[in-house]
């Protein structure tokens, strides 16, 4: 241990002895290191950005559906086979049996051309209107910003209360309140009780166009044929989706009067898919930033070796003095190695904080958040260690077989 302490010391005297070289030396190191750990840092705090993201929209939930058209091939050619729409007593039906298990909410589509009036003030012919129960918000991952959700009488009676996305209030109220006063949706009127915490939009779907009414009243008022409705269930956590959408799928069954040997007709739509495939997608950028530092790191490797290399060309005569006074050829491979190596660390440490630094930067742009990636610190760590060892073994071995007396003869 002494003895590595003393290679140690010598590496960092020989370091500031070639200062200006080294420090461009340690400079290719950091970039590479700076790459490789920026870049995953970025990823990383993407990922997690995605998965909570998607926690707080519901990603411990999946929503059962009507399931769409198939194609099946008979006798004569293919035909589509038409799968029967989730009616509104199959939905109550389920959710009054399930609902004790996972908290439930039945939901219907009603229009998405729907024109929000108050006073002289419209919104375009383009805000989503959603039949839904007291659990849609809770099932969706929508959250209140102001006033109150649906009451069970509001629901069971479909009165006409109406609760409306933020950008519907700042069209039609603008930064007076909302709350309480009457709004026209269509020929109807409703009373607006709430409004919806900001979501915004994600590719072109307007998040905050959005309007929620009780689902009676959009039965009453918004229905047509063969209307579908949506079951969503919301499980407690993540490790509980599993079993909680195989028993679904048996209570739906139940409730479809389906035979066992009979498929669904109905399907489960997981909401963290998309997430899931999202991070999928990344997973080819992770592969390319790490294909990016390598390379780059090679390049630094190989200008290590080369400055180690001119290294012992200049201290041919220290290392035949240290050799004539009895160091053997395993200390002078292993000083050398050594010194190798602290230049190495001496990069990473850089690149790790640049690196920290640059992914975290890059992912506050990027809606991210702050993390630090103690796996990539660790990664790199270790990948200057073999860096060092690979760019040093081989000056380490020409410097450890140098003949002393030739050593001391050289100028």
């Amino acid at each position: 241990m002494k003895l590595m302490f003393e290679n140690i010391k010598i590496a960092l005297q020989s370091v500031n002895s070639n200062l200006l070289r080294t420090v461009l030396t340690i400079f290719i190191i950091a970039i590479g290191i700076t790459a490789l750990v920026g870049i995953l840092t970025a990823i990383d705090s993407v990922k997690y950005s995605i998965n909570d993201n998607f926690t707080s929209m519901g990603a411990n939930t999946f929503n059962i559906r009507n399931k769409g058209m198939k194609l099946r091939a008979g006798k004569r050619g293919t035909k589509p086979k038409r799968f029967p729409s989730i009616k509104y007593a199959d939905a109550v039906k389920f959710k009054e049996g399930f609902n004790s298990t996972a908290n439930t909410s039945v939901s219907t589509f009603a229009t998405s051309v729907a024109t929000i009036k108050y006073e002289s003030k419209k919104t375009d012919p383009n805000i989503n209107i959603t039949g839904t129960d007291e659990n849609y918000l809770l099932t969706s991952g929508y959250k209140i910003a102001e006033g109150r959700n649906f009451s069970i009488d509001e629901i069971n009676y479909g009165r006409h209360v109406i609760i409306i996305g933020e950008e519907v209030k700042n069209i039609v109220f603008g930064l007076n309140n909302a709350i309480g006063e009457v709004i026209a949706v269509g020929s109807n009127k409703y009373k607006v009780i709430g409004i919806l915490e900001k979501k915004g939009s994600s590719m072109g779907f307007g998040g905050d166009k959005n309007c929620l009414i009780p689902i009676i009243n959009s039965r009453q008022y918004f229905s047509y044929p063969n209307q579908s409705y949506t079951i969503s269930c919301l499980a407690d956590g993540p490790e509980e989706l599993d079993s909680k959408i195989g028993e679904a799928i048996s209570a739906m069954r139940v409730v479809r009067g389906l035979k066992p040997i009979e498929e669904d007709n109905f399907e489960i739509i997981r909401s963290d898919n998309l997430a899931q495939m999202l991070i999928d997608n990344i997973k080819y950028v992770t592969i390319a930033a790490t294909l990016i530092g390598i390379i780059t790191l090679f390049g630094a490797a190989i200008g290590l070796m080369n400055i180690m290399l001119v290294s012992v060309t200049e201290r041919t005569k220290e290392i035949g003095t240290r050799k004539a006074l009895g160091a053997t050829a395993a200390i002078i491979r292993n000083q050398f190695l050594i010194e190798a190596v602290v230049i190495c660390q001496l990069g990473g440490i850089a690149g790790i904080i640049l690196g920290v630094a640059v992914g975290n930067i890059t992912s506050v742009f990027t809606g991210g958040s702050f993390i630090i990636p103690w796996l990539w610190i660790l990664s790199g760590v270790v990948l200057c260690i073999l860096v060092g060892l690979v760019s040093g073994i081989f000056p380490a071995a020409k410097a450890a077989k140098l003949d002393p007396i030739e050593a001391l003869r050289y100028e």
